[in-house]
């Protein structure tokens, strides 16, 4: 049966508007750390090394975190279409940032040589929410998901690796940017099962209500 137009809860203003507008709000809160940092004198190291966090985090939603939930929750095939348009998104959004005026020229050129990298951004993406949907074939098993949650993200890293290899402007390189491409999925392919329970808990219990 379908709600009407009267049926509301206490729980559809938490979920609905308190929760989302909380976390814009802390989203807005994280913004502001960088000009404080500076402001307090923590310099360009301070400031790249929140840039870095951000950037790894955002990189991990959503071109690892997303087409993986979507692969566990739903299927191989929207795994991977997500997959496909937030890896093109987020390599799209890659080449508008470097080629911005604030960049020198010499940056510049060495944007130019990251075509590699923003395939394999888009192809990993593609692998990871594929892989992980054909593997879990909807199952709301934990373990399964969490396998194939796993396996997805470690495939998916080490092709994403080999392909910064073929990029002439790579700066991830030897046994430490292989972990850091590889053990960042793999953590994220261990938390995103976790959420996708969470969710199949929630929906479950929403449909008996």
């Amino acid at each position: 049966m379908s709600l009407g137009w009267r049926d509301w809860n206490r729980s559809d203003v938490l979920y609905g508007i308190v929760a989302p507008i909380v976390v814009i709000l802390i989203i807005v809160g994280l913004s502001r750390v960088m000009p404080f940092l500076l402001s307090q004198g923590g310099g360009i190291e301070s400031m790249g090394i929140v840039i870095g966090i951000i950037s790894t985090i955002e990189e991990m939603v959503i071109i690892v975190g997303v087409p993986l939930l979507l692969g566990l929750a739903w299927n191989r095939w929207a795994g991977g279409a997500s997959g496909f348009l937030l890896g093109s998104i987020y390599a799209m959004w890659f080449a508008v940032s470097t080629s911005g005026s604030a960049f020198s020229t010499s940056q510049r050129r060495l944007g130019s040589g990251f075509g590699p990298t923003m395939l394999g951004w888009v192809l990993s993406a593609m692998l990871i929410g594929y892989i992980a949907g054909a593997l879990n074939k909807r199952s709301d098993n934990f373990r399964r998901m969490l396998i194939a949650g796993v396996a997805a993200t470690a495939l998916g890293g080490v092709f994403l690796f080999e392909m910064f290899q073929l990029s002439s402007s790579n700066v991830v390189t030897g046994i430490e940017g292989f972990l850091l491409t590889v053990l960042t999925r793999v953590a994220t392919g261990v938390i995103i099962p976790i959420i996708a329970k969470v969710f199949m808990w929630y929906g479950l219990a929403m449909h008996k209500e």
